[in-house]
C-alpha cells in the first residue's frame, strides 16, 4: 500500500492545539501515512509550522487542499469552521478526517454527509474512544459473558473545560450555538464508547442546566455570560434491557473525574480515571465475578502496540489507532472506522438528548419554590 499523503489544517506550533498534541504524533508513528503539508491562518505561524514539522506549509487552507501531494485532509479547527472547510475538501474530491463534532448541529452534519456521498470519497471522524485497547477489551468481556447478563450501567464524568474560568481563546465554547458543549464533546465521546460496548438506547430521558451562568476570563478577569449547559444527565434503557445512567459536569471535581461501572448478573466491570474525557484519558479497568467480593485490575492486551511499537501513549494514542483502522479500511475495503454516516447517527443522539431535555423542562413544576440555603440548613437541623 502506498503511503497516504496527509495535509493538516490547524497545526500551529505557536499556539499548539489538538492537531499538534494528537494528530501529528499519531501520524508520525504510522508507516502507512506521511505528513506532507500543514496550514495555519497566518504566514508567521505557517512558517513556524513548516520549520517545526519539516513539511510544506501554507497560510491558508485552500492551497493545502489543492496540493497534489495531499490525499487526506485533516480538519482540526474549531467546530464552527468545520462545515466550510470540509465542504471545500469534498469539492476537491479528497478524503477527509474531520474532528468531532462533525458540525455545530445535526443540519450541518447531514449536509456534509450528503456532500461526501456526492463526492464519492472516504471520510472519517474523530470518535476514537472505541479504539482504546481497554474499551476493546471491555467489549470482548461483555460479549463473552464475563459479567453475565448486563443489568445496568452508571457513569459520572467531568467535562473539564466548562468550569467557572476560561482562557480568552476558549471562550467560544460557552455559547451553545457554537456546537462545542459538555454534551456534544465529553459526554458524547463517553456515550459512544458505552454504546459500542453495550448497544444503543431504545428510550431515554434527560435534563440539563446552566449552573455557572457567569464565566471569568483568566487573562483580564472580565466576565462573559454562558448559555452552554454545564450539567447534563441522561437516563435510559439500552437494547439489551439494561438501564443506563450518565451524568457529566463542567469543570473538574475534587473527587472522582471519571467513574463508570457495568453491572451484570454474574460480575462487574469498573473504569476509573483522573481525567473525564474518556477518548484521551488514561483509564484503569477492573473487574470481578462469581465468588469475588471486589474488583481487581484486568489484563488488557494490546496487539497493535506489539506490531507498531512506535504507537504513542497519552492523548495521541487512540487517535493513532483510529488512523490505523482507517488505513486498514482503505486497504481491505472495510468500513470499521467511523465515517460521516456514523457521525450523523451520533449527532442524532445529541439532538435526541437535547429534545428530551426540552421535554423535561416543559414538565417543570412551576409552582414549586426552591428553598433558600438558610431554609435548607434550618430543615437539616430539625431532622437532627
Amino acid at each position: 500500500m502506498e503511503k497516504i499523503g496527509v495535509g493538516i489544517i490547524g497545526a500551529s506550533p505557536l499556539n499548539p492545539g489538538w492537531a499538534v498534541a494528537a494528530h501529528i504524533p499519531a501520524l508520525q508513528a504510522l508507516p502507512q501515512y506521511e505528513i506532507r503539508a500543514v496550514s495555519t491562518s497566518h504566514k508567521y505561524s505557517a512558517d513556524a509550522a513548516g520549520k517545526a514539522f519539516g513539511v510544506k506549509s501554507y497560510d491558508n487552507a485552500e492551497d493545502l487542499i489543492q496540493d497534489p501531494g495531499v490525499d487526506l485532509v485533516v480538519v482540526a479547527v474549531r467546530v464552527t469552521g468545520h462545515h466550510a472547510l470540509v465542504s471545500e475538501v469534498l469539492r476537491a474530491h479528497k478524503m477527509v478526517f474531520a474532528e468531532w463534532p462533525l458540525g455545530i448541529n445535526l443540519a450541518e452534519a447531514l449536509d456534509l454527509r450528503s456532500r461526501a456521498y456526492e463526492a464519492g470519497v472516504r471520510t472519517t471522524v474523530g470518535l476514537q474512544a472505541r479504539f482504546s485497547p481497554l474499551i476493546q477489551r471491555a467489549r470482548q468481556l461483555v460479549a463473552e459473558g464475563y459479567i453475565g447478563d448486563v443489568l445496568s450501567t452508571s457513569l459520572v464524568g467531568s467535562a473539564g473545560s466548562w468550569g467557572g474560568i476560561t482562557r480568552r481563546n476558549s471562550s467560544y465554547i460557552f455559547d451553545e450555538s457554537n456546537g462545542a458543549t459538555p454534551l456534544s464533546v465529553s459526554m458524547l465521546h463517553a456515550l459512544d464508547a458505552l454504546n459500542f460496548i453495550l448497544g444503543d438506547f431504545v428510550t431515554l430521558t434527560a435534563a440539563s442546566g446552566v449552573r455557572t451562568p457567569q464565566v471569568r476570563i483568566a487573562e483580564d478577569n472580565s466576565v462573559i455570560s454562558a448559555t452552554t449547559p454545564d450539567q447534563v444527565a441522561v437516563c435510559g434503557e439500552l437494547v439489551s434491557g439494561a438501564i443506563a445512567s450518565i451524568f457529566y459536569r463542567g469543570g473538574q471535581s475534587r473527587g472522582s473525574n471519571f467513574y463508570w461501572e457495568i453491572n451484570g448478573s454474574e460480575g462487574d466491570l469498573a473504569f476509573e480515571s483522573s481525567l473525564g474525557n474518556l477518548q484521551v484519558a488514561d483509564v484503569r479497568l477492573r473487574g470481578g465475578r462469581g465468588a469475588s467480593t471486589q474488583v481487581a485490575d484486568l489484563l488488557v492486551p494490546d496487539p497493535d502496540k506489539e506490531r507498531y511499537p512506535e504507537l504513542p501513549n497519552g492523548m495521541a494514542s487512540n487517535v493513532a489507532r483510529l488512523y490505523l483502522q482507517f488505513a486498514r479500511d482503505l486497504n481491505d475495503g472495510t468500513r470499521i472506522a467511523p465515517d460521516f454516516d456514523y457521525a450523523v447517527s451520533r449527532h442524532e443522539l445529541v439532538e435526541r438528548i437535547q429534545c428530551a431535555t426540552k421535554a423535561s423542562e416543559s414538565n417543570h413544576f412551576g409552582n414549586v419554590r426552591r428553598p433558600s440555603n438558610d431554609e435548607l440548613r434550618e430543615n437539616f437541623e430539625k431532622c437532627e
